[in-house]
């Protein structure tokens, strides 16, 4: 490393002669490193997404990322966070991206910025918005007239946004990514990377430093990198360093050698276990990368959670759960783990740890268990959740037709004829985007599921409503079917007969639930009898008071669901997404202590998509202060390789 260095030593009076600004970041080909102020630089950093944690916490996470010896962080930018509808834009909140960078600059931390604008990120659709759908034959991720038309739109109100926040600008951005691992997508479109570059050469200058990241092999950067962007790789601990830097070298022959996701740890899959990396074998590896000189970002640091409807999927279809904890180094609460103190023991020797305390793992606290009520179900309050009422179609429509991009869509239709034995509703082309619970005159009949459960048996007679929920379980993130329509995306049928004539209710369940659903209802009564296969689509509703006399209450908490099977559920009005524990791995949500209140009992309103316990069992959901993200009933009889993306490849 010293060799490395020694020609540097009158590099800083060199460039001050040139003329160079006092404040200023690049690239030195010559000495194959960062210059910064002048000065050689190297960078480890580390990846948080301001989406998936809480603005509450943003500064407590930076601060235990600054504690452990980090130069900078990593996020990305979800075009579909900021613009959910065309022509909409939100950056307040949770989504205020400028005030998180100026949280990161005052912490003393550089950003670098993945802008998109796909991100992968294990992020609905990766970060695209549903909305570009609504030209179907759009071909995402090209120079496709219409796909690039919105991005410069995007790109028009996010990079003007960033430019002041540029280093050379006073501000943290030291760096700016465009794409992102556009080596693993099937299009190879040299033209789309190159109007890419021109666009953020307008809106941010010449002086940034744009830069690509790809799978760490000439495959991957053989469509991954261009001219003009500076090429980067990412891997996983354990392999071959010097193999893996060879690789940006074919693209970069000279130039800092930059590693922009080194692997803490690996994303989850519902009904697989949960992804757990040795904090000694990333140490290990991350301590060759840093002894090379290279640069590295450590992704992730700390995963968050996928709040709401947010997390994305693979193919074969694979959704994720609403934790990405990632097994990073902090969790998905922001905990000091194992793993953060054995990273920093390594970082520490090559960069000089801050003085101070690190800030602690914040207190967590059981609140115990919540009786929840029944409200109804699903079609007893239909008014409620679908305003404008339904839309008629001779077919059905997609979720994107209907402008209803995330959630939930009834598609009723009413049987043609007596089905008094069971007669086979089918979905023969797998047409089920994602999960569909369908019942007939309010009786359940089962579950349709996307690649898994293509036909059930139903019994009902001609002229009964045929009731069927369909779940849009998150978009496909990584590969080429990025272009992943929800809802009833083919045709259904009964005994081979396509079924027509469709009423599609596009319900707005988070307006209802912020709107107090349950209202003037009369609640229904307890129910005690033999336990249903199936139940419709059902909402509970019940309180939480934060005890009295306990003092810094509230505090964090993790919700469970003894008993019940699939959901989604809110508290005070905020989604806190998915739970699923009999597939598991997830058996608990994170619910951080910014969306609880002690004034007041807090509104729980759950929505139980297929069973619950109340009709034989204690109808409650339990507080609980520890996390169980590594618990399921139905695992997969293999664990799924860690780190191999490269098994889709032929989804790709």
């Amino acid at each position: 490393m010293l060799r490395l260095l020694l020609p540097l030593a009158g590099l800083a009076a060199i460039l001050r002669a040139a003329g160079i600004p006092p404040r200023s970041f690049g690239i030195d080909y010559d000495c194959n490193c960062f210059v910064k102020d002048g000065r050689p630089f190297r960078y480890i950093s580390g990846s948080i997404h301001y989406s998936r944690v809480p603005q509450y916490y943003w500064k407590d996470r930076l601060l235990k990322m600054k504690m452990a010896g980090l130069d900078a962080i990593q996020t990305y930018v979800p075009w579909n966070y900021h613009e959910p509808q065309l022509g909409v834009y939100d950056f307040s909140g949770d989504k205020d991206l400028e005030y998180f960078l100026q949280l990161a600059n005052d912490t003393g931390l550089l950003v670098i910025l993945r802008a998109g604008p796909y991100i992968c990120a294990e992020w609905d659709m990766g970060g695209l918005p549903a909305w570009l759908l609504e030209k179907k034959s759009i071909v995402l991720r090209s120079s496709d007239s219409d796909y690039l038309a919105a991005v410069e739109k995007w790109m028009g109100v996010l990079l003007p946004k960033m430019r002041p926040h540029l280093y050379q600008n006073g501000g943290p951005i030291i760096m700016v990514q465009v794409e992102n691992e556009y080596g693993s997508y099937f299009a190879c479109d040299y033209d789309y990377l190159r109007a890419l570059l021109k666009l953020f050469r307008q809106h941010l200058g010449d002086e940034v430093v744009l830069f690509t990241t790809d799978g760490a092999s000439q495959f991957h950067l053989r469509c991954g990198a261009l001219q003009g962007l500076y090429a980067t790789v990412d891997f996983a601990p354990g392999v071959n360093v010097t193999a893996a830097f060879l690789a940006q070298r074919s693209s970069e022959p000279t130039g800092p050698l930059v590693n922009s996701e080194f692997y803490t740890g690996w994303l989850d899959h519902w009904g697989h276990r949960h992804s757990v990396v040795p904090a000694q074998t990333i140490a290990k590896t991350l301590n060759e990368i840093l002894a090379r000189g290279a640069n590295v970002n450590l992704y992730m640091f700390i995963g968050g959670t996928n709040f709401a409807y947010w997390n994305g999927a693979n193919m074969p279809y694979m959704p994720q759960p609403t934790s990405y904890d990632y097994d990073a180094p902090l969790s998905e609460a922001g905990d000091l783990t194992e793993k953060y103190f054995a990273l920093r023991k390594v970082i520490g020797m090559y960069n000089q740890l801050p003085e101070g305390l690190i800030p602690p793992t914040t207190p967590k606290f059981a609140y115990g268990k919540v009786r929840l009520q029944k409200v109804g179900t699903v079609v007893e309050v239909l008014d409620r959740l679908s305003h404008a009422g339904p839309v008629r179609s001779t077919y059905p429509l997609t979720f994107v037709e209907l402008k209803q991009y995330f959630g939930f869509v009834l598609y009723r239709t009413t049987l043609p004829k007596n089905c008094t034995e069971p007669t086979q509703l089918s979905s023969p082309s797998n047409g089920v985007h994602d999960r569909a619970y369908v019942s007939i005159d309010g009786v359940p009949q089962g579950v349709l599921e996307r690649d898994k459960s293509l036909s059930i048996n139903i019994t009902g007679k001609a002229g009964a409503n045929l009731d069927i929920v369909v779940e849009n379980m998150g978009r496909v993130n990584f590969g080429r079917y990025n272009n992943d329509f929800k809802g009833l995306v083919s045709n259904l049928t009964l005994d081979e007969d396509i079924l027509a004539d469709w009423e599609i209710y596009p319900l707005d369940i988070d307006g209802a639930v912020n709107h107090d659903i349950n209202r003037h209802l009369d609640q229904p009564k307890r129910s005690v009898g033999d336990p249903l296969s199936y139940e419709a689509p059902t909402f509970y509703t019940g309180t939480l008071s934060i005890p009295e006399g306990i003092p810094d209450l509230p505090q964090d908490t993790y919700v469970k669901f003894p008993g019940w099977t699939k959901g989604q559920i809110w508290i005070n009005g905020f989604n806190l997404g998915r739970y699923w524990p009999v597939r598991g791995p997830q058996l608990t949500l994170f619910v951080p202590r910014n969306i609880l209140v002690s004034s007041v009992p807090n509104n729980i309103t759950v929505l139980e998509l297929e069973r619950s316990p109340c009709s034989t069992q204690a109808c409650e959901i339990e507080f609980v202060d520890k996390p169980s993200i590594n618990g399921t009933t139905q695992y997969k009889s293999y664990a799924p390789q860690l780190f191999a993306r490269d098994l889709w490849l032929n989804h790709l």
